[in-house]
């Protein structure tokens, strides 16, 4: 079976190819460090884009069900 090319392979020969070549070797990074926090900071970026798209589906919602009370509340009074 052959290996399996990902997407950052790909950035990362484009990038550089030493650098993939070094990767496909087992090199270590020498910056492990700054690594990790550019790892983190993109979970967290990534947390933050989730629970705003969460919050506006939310926030849709809660205007969806206002409409149909509005609309609920009008007719009744215009029937009364």
């Amino acid at each position: 079976m052959p290996p399996v090319l990902r997407a950052s392979d790909i950035g990362t020969y484009l990038y550089c190819r030493r650098a993939w070549m070094y990767r496909n070797d087992g090199v270590e990074s020498e910056n492990r460090a700054e690594m990790a926090t550019g790892t983190e900071l993109h979970r967290r970026h990534g947390r933050k884009v989730l629970v705003a798209g969460l919050l506006r589906t939310l926030g849709l919602i809660l205007l969806l069900i206002a409409m149909i009370l509005l609309v609920i509340y009008l007719t009744n009074s215009f029937l009364k």
